[in-house]
């Protein structure tokens, strides 16, 4: 699995908008074969700052991922919207396809 995190430093006077500028690339990006998740946050420290994680299931996935037109076409459009270069940490998780649950917290009875 191919895991990447991506910190997304907006315009100001986009920030209140980024998820509907982003929102046709997402649902593209969701849609091809290899993508595992795609998932948006934004920051609790910096209201003009988003997060996404994603994975994809291999280094061939992630290839066609940023040879696709979609993605073309939002780096054209991102960089409209974005206030500096976006900060990045990829990473080739060998044999893993997802998620795994966290083994110290549960949920418990109030």
């Amino acid at each position: 699995m191919i895991f990447i995190t991506v910190k997304f430093p907006v315009r100001p006077e986009r920030s209140e908008e980024w998820l509907d500028i982003v929102r046709d690339f997402t649902e593209a990006t969701r849609a091809e074969p290899g993508n595992l998740f795609y998932e948006w946050s934004r920051s609790v420290d910096d209201p003009n700052e988003y997060v996404l994680v994603e994975g994809f299931r291999d280094a061939e996935a992630g290839r066609e991922h940023v040879e696709s037109a979609h993605f073309r076409q939002a780096m054209e459009d991102l960089s409209y919207a974005i206030a500096a270069k976006p900060k990045i940490i990829s990473v080739e998780l060998p044999d893993r396809h997802g998620w795994d649950l966290m083994g110290e917290l549960s949920p418990r009875e109030a």
